[in-house]
This record gives structure tokens, sequence and C-alpha cells, in this order.
């Protein structure tokens, strides 16, 4: 299980104007996703990174039976959700609440927040897709009223099938997010300056 470990860096979350939390990927740390920041445009937020016990948020793939991944998943999702209530509770408001995260970390980005449907600054995945043998969509409701999500992919990728890329976009455009995919041929495992690019401009220089 998970305990609330949250790395922190950028402006004070007192006084940032918006808060982003980073979700890292499978063997990484919140260190390593918080390296990324320097290249993104949030000079205004606050920057919140959870860690994961033993550097996995949960221990098969994204792809497994949910209940194989139990009960870490459901742990995880709390962290994300304890993560963004300190945001909350320091003022933030949930239109200016940011999700980032990279591969197992993009996967449960995306699960958190079509868990949680809402109107946020925007979500951006790097290589990842909603959890599960199959979208059980009776975990997803509430309208992203337009919320921006950009979500980039390898085709191949060796975890993230570009199917389930494919279905997860056309998911959350049915709750009313403004989805952006793109798939990468032969990209690899790994974050492009091309998505680090199109994540400032569809993303982050979306004030409301």
């Amino acid at each position: 299980m998970h305990t609330l470990n949250i790395v922190t860096d950028g402006i004070e979350l007192s006084k940032a104007s918006r808060a982003l939390i980073l979700l890292h990927g499978r063997g990484s740390n919140a260190r390593d996703i918080m390296s990324l920041a320097g290249h993104l445009n949030i000079a205004d937020a606050a920057l919140l990174a959870p860690q994961a016990t033993n550097h996995t948020w949960y221990p098969y793939s994204f792809m497994a039976p949910v209940k194989d991944n139990e009960p870490w998943l459901s742990s995880a999702i709390d962290i994300v959700k304890q993560t963004a209530d300190k945001a909350l509770k320091a003022g933030i408001a949930e239109e200016h609440i940011y999700f980032l995260g990279f591969s197992q970390g993009a996967c449960l980005t995306l699960e958190y927040i079509a868990r949680h449907a809402q109107r946020y600054g925007g979500a951006v995945a790097f290589t990842g897709g909603l959890i599960g043998d199959q979208l059980y969509t009776q975990n997803y409701n509430g309208d992203f009223r337009q919320t921006p999500v950009f979500i980039g992919s390898s085709d191949p990728d060796f975890h993230v099938p570009v199917e389930r890329v494919h279905a997860t976009t056309q998911l959350l455009t049915q709750m009313n997010a403004d989805v952006t995919e793109k798939i990468y041929p032969d990209m690899g495992h790994t974050i492009s300056a091309d998505e680090i690019t199109l994540a400032n401009r569809l993303v982050f220089d979306q004030q409301q």
C-alpha cells in the first residue's frame, strides 16, 4: 500500500495561482518526473509529485484485470486524490489544478480524472491509457466541461497498445473533455520534444 509522500517544488502552494500534480512511471520516482517541470510553461504553479511505494503504483500491466492490481490501484488513486485535496485546501480551485503523468503515471492520471471528471486546468498523459482488461465505464462519471487533455503515445509501444489510447480518447471526449491525441510512429517508450511543445500549447498555456 502507498503512504502519502509528496515531493514539492515550484511556487509555494499558498502563493501559487495553480497546481500541477506529476505522476512518475514504474521504476521511477517523484524527483525524476519533477525534472520535466523545467520544460513546461508552469512558472506560476506549485508542483506536487507523490512517490509510489517501491517505485510502482500497481504491480501488473495496466491491461491486467483490475482485481489483479488491487488493492494497490485503489490506494494509488487515493494518493492522487489526497494530493489534489492539498491544493484545494490551499485555496486552488479545481479548474486551476493540472495533472501530468508518464507511462504507468500516465495511466494513473487518466484513470483518476475519468473517475473524478469535472473542469480541471488540464491533463497530460505521455504514453498511457485507461486501466483494465477492458474499459469499466461504470467507474467513470462526471463532465469535464472542455478540460484540455493531451495524450501522446508511440505506435507500436511495448506497454501501451495504440487501440487502448484511441479508446481512452473516445471515452474522455464523450465525457466532454477537449482531447488532443497524437500517435508517433516508432517513437519508443519515451517523451519527445514535440509532445512537450504540444502539452505547453494545448494545456499549460490555456489559462482560464
